[in-house]
């Protein structure tokens, strides 16, 4: 009788360790499962932005840490909608940068600049420097920072070196995809990730 005993003690180590081992098994799966959902619900909602962020920090982990980070930092914002006479206030304001383009390319795509950045700055946005303000607007506006960071960088270069035409074309392209987004009905953070 002590051997049965002791066999089924065994049996059940046994059973136990392999139950153990299965419970493992499941919780590393489902964490794994909601881990891979989670970043591909982020790398949906920032689209280039999510690229850019592994790149910068070297992991989609750290990357992933940093982008929440900004979603709670422009959470803390008074992002506001801009009232009728600032919205055509600032559209009269673009038509005139953009009819300069023909005559004065440069300077159009410097006032452009200028432009965006007073009108983020009507909208709520903190004035800092051009990546942190770039990493604001990502949360909201994913889809056209590639294009600001590119427009900003032609606008920056401008007073160190030469832009050709077509850089200067695009930038200012660029630069009324972005216009065209914050001067138009904002849409919560929420509703933004839905669409």
């Amino acid at each position: 009788m002590n051997i049965m005993n002791h066999q089924f003690t065994i049996f059940q180590l046994i059973m136990t360790a392999l139950v153990l081992i299965a419970v493992v098994i499941v919780a590393v799966a489902a964490f794994r499962e909601r881990r891979q959902a989670k970043t591909q619900v982020l790398r949906t909602r920032f689209g280039t932005e999510y690229d850019r962020a592994v790149r910068k920090h070297g992991s989609a982990k750290k990357a992933e840490e940093k982008l929440a980070d900004r979603e709670t930092r422009v959470e803390a914002f008074k992002i506001r909608e801009l009232g009728v006479t600032e919205h055509d206030r600032f559209v009269t304001e673009w038509q005139t940068v953009q009819s300069r383009f023909v005559d004065h390319p440069k300077a159009a795509v410097t006032e452009a600049d200028d432009l965006v950045n007073a009108l983020l700055k009507a909208r709520g946005y903190p004035q800092s420097g051009f990546e942190q303000r770039a990493d604001d607007l990502s949360v909201t506006y994913p889809a056209v920072m590639e294009n600001y960071r590119q427009a900003h960088a032609v606008a920056v270069r401008l007073g160190r070196s030469e832009a050709s035409t077509e850089e200067l074309r695009n930038a200012m392209i660029q630069y009324r995809g972005i216009f065209d987004e914050l001067v138009g009905p904002q849409m919560t953070i929420a509703h933004k990730a839905a669409a």
